[in-house]
């Protein structure tokens, strides 16, 4: 159903990140399958609105999945079909008809100052570089605002310490530089050192590295970011994302300017920052709530 040469024409033509590329084939499979039970379909062609409207009504009877995760889903097959009518492959594209479930807003979840403070001063890592290199990730994301596939992508002749910068492959394979502070950066050097003791013959060029000496890939990195989050939040999401919602929650919270968010996240659009601003709000109801003496709705 051609869903081979879309997914090529997302990586090669679109630039989609594999993260993204993985998502959307996963999305595809599952639609293809329901499809195939339920109806009996073997043709694309033969996929109305209806079809769709189905699988969505299905997808929303399982508790675990929300109006969020549908939505998305749906944008998957939004795009795959207008590939397919682009190419002539069906006459009329069925997701027209097809209208996503209302998505409440919902804030990006961060972790607290303190929480952060806590887990670079008082968390004990392991001794070498294991140790070195999983702390190290945790401080790159949090102070740079990196999406995990840019970590992962880093390179270590990305790093210009002359200039105080980072390299960034973003989405879209749009480059960005990110400016690191001066700590930062000595952290970087004594990493670097760490990582050469270590491996010493190593040709890879990546910047982190498995205990195996082998290039570092995107789920050994969810896994380092929850593990150490673990240990000083109690919220529900600790994935290397939350780190880069914390980053931009706490730069709104101390006054930065929205624009240099923006350019430090690599957002395409202002609207995708402005989320962080409603973060700070809430961050600022709570502290009237507790210290105004009229914050409770009290008289007194």
């Amino acid at each position: 159903m051609k869903q081979a040469s879309f997914l090529d024409y997302l990586q090669h033509e679109k630039r989609y990140s594999q993260h993204t590329l993985t998502a959307y084939k996963s999305d595809l499979a599952q639609f293809f399958e329901y499809i195939e039970t339920v109806s009996g379909l073997t043709s694309v062609q033969e996929v109305g609105h209806t079809h769709i409207r189905s699988w969505g009504v299905y997808l929303l009877q399982n508790k675990n999945t929300t109006t969020r995760t549908v939505t998305r889903k749906f944008s998957t097959l939004k795009t795959y079909f207008n590939f397919l009518q682009r190419g002539e492959h069906i006459e009329k594209n069925p997701m027209l008809k097809v209208t996503a479930p209302k998505v409440g807003k919902r804030l990006p979840v961060y972790i607290k100052e303190e929480n952060i403070k806590r887990l670079f001063s008082d968390v004990k890592f392991e001794e070498g570089y294991s140790g070195a290199r999983n702390r190290m990730i945790l401080d790159l994301l949090y102070s740079t605002g990196m999406r995990r596939g840019e970590l992962t992508a880093l390179q270590v002749g990305d790093l210009n310490f002359h200039e105080n910068q980072i390299k960034v492959l973003g989405k879209g394979n749009k480059e960005r530089i990110i400016p690191i502070s001066f700590d930062l950066r000595k952290r970087l050097q004594a990493y670097l050192t760490t990582r050469t003791e270590e491996y010493p013959d190593t040709d890879l060029s990546g910047l982190f590295l498995t205990d195996k000496g082998k290039p570092m890939y995107s789920g050994y990195v969810y896994n380092v970011v929850k593990r150490y989050l673990s240990k000083v939040s109690t919220v529900e999401q600790r994935s290397p994302h939350v780190l880069r919602h914390s980053f931009a929650t706490h730069l709104s919270d101390h006054g930065a300017d929205l624009n240099a968010v923006k350019e430090l996240l690599g957002h395409s659009s202002l609207a995708a920052t402005q989320v962080y601003t409603h973060n700070s709000i809430e961050r600022l109801k709570e502290i009237y709530q507790q210290a105004h003496p009229k914050g409770k709705g009290t008289d007194s």
